[in-house]
């Protein structure tokens, strides 16, 4: 499809990043038989990715500031516009030889994300969005699922791991969920969660303790899918509290008294 001027800054970005990034991917496939794993490999892949984005982007737009998930937050000359970057989302995933990952680039314009791009390179999946313009998938435009009752919805959670987030409370909210949900599915990859909702291919998703690298294209995208994407507890900036709760309106209501007890 034809992309508009900034898309196609972004996802020549994100193409440019993933020649080499499918390399390293093989290569992390055979670093699994030995036994110091390739977690160094991997930190190194997720850098060199990082970086070759940053290059594309700033050549493209140099005025423009960064918050990327390896070098932080770096302020633009226009002081109105910054990319936010996740070069590898779902690096767990990456690590362990598990196809399920993918590049996430949002653009904000001041408080707003304005566009957004999610691409896995091995299943070549390239989700994009721009405000007031919708959501795609490739060539296909997307709307989120249309069922309304959770007793008939699959729903996406994140869980939190060794050192992250708070497990009891995670352990009420899928308790609740499992007694009212059709299914609970865990991928490991928040942009591609979001991605998958905007699709209809979930119903619905929640997770806590994110950054906004994690899920701002994301966001956009589920809202552009014709979703509400809001804080799980009620807030309605997802991308500064980092829980976030997407679905259509019916199940968005339903989950959230859910997940509240």
């Amino acid at each position: 499809m034809a992309y508009s001027t900034i898309l196609n800054v972004m996802v020549g970005a994100a193409r440019k990043a993933t020649r080499p990034l499918r390399r390293d991917f093989g290569e992390v496939e055979n670093l699994q038989v030995s036994l110091k794993g390739p977690a160094n490999f991997v930190t190194k892949s997720d850098e060199r990715t990082e970086q070759i984005i940053r290059d594309e982007l700033a050549r493209a737009r140099p005025t423009y500031g960064f918050l990327m998930e390896e070098q932080g937050a770096i302020d633009g000359t226009d002081g109105q516009h910054r990319w936010i970057v996740d070069p590898i989302d779902g690096t767990t995933n990456f690590i362990h030889g598990i196809p399920h990952f993918a590049i996430s680039i949002a653009l904000q314009r001041g408080d707003d994300i304005v566009a957004g791009m999610i691409y896995n390179p091995i299943t070549e999946d390239l989700f994009t969005a721009e405000r007031g313009r919708g959501a795609y998938l490739n060539d296909r435009r997307l709307r989120v699922a249309a069922r309304k009752n959770l007793s008939d919805a699959v729903v996406v959670c994140g869980i939190p791991h060794l050192g992250r987030g708070d497990h009891a409370v995670f352990r009420a909210e899928i308790e609740r969920v499992q007694a009212k949900a059709a299914g609970i599915r865990r991928f490991g990859a928040a942009s591609l969660d979001l991605a998958w909702v905007a699709a209809g291919r979930l119903d619905g998703y929640w997770e806590r303790w994110l950054q906004p690298w994690d899920i701002a294209a994301g966001v956009l995208m589920v809202r552009e899918a014709g979703g509400r994407v809001e804080d799980v507890d009620g807030g309605s900036d997802a991308l500064k509290t980092g829980n976030v709760l997407a679905a259509n309106d019916d199940l968005f209501m339903q989950l959230q008294r859910t997940l509240k007890g």
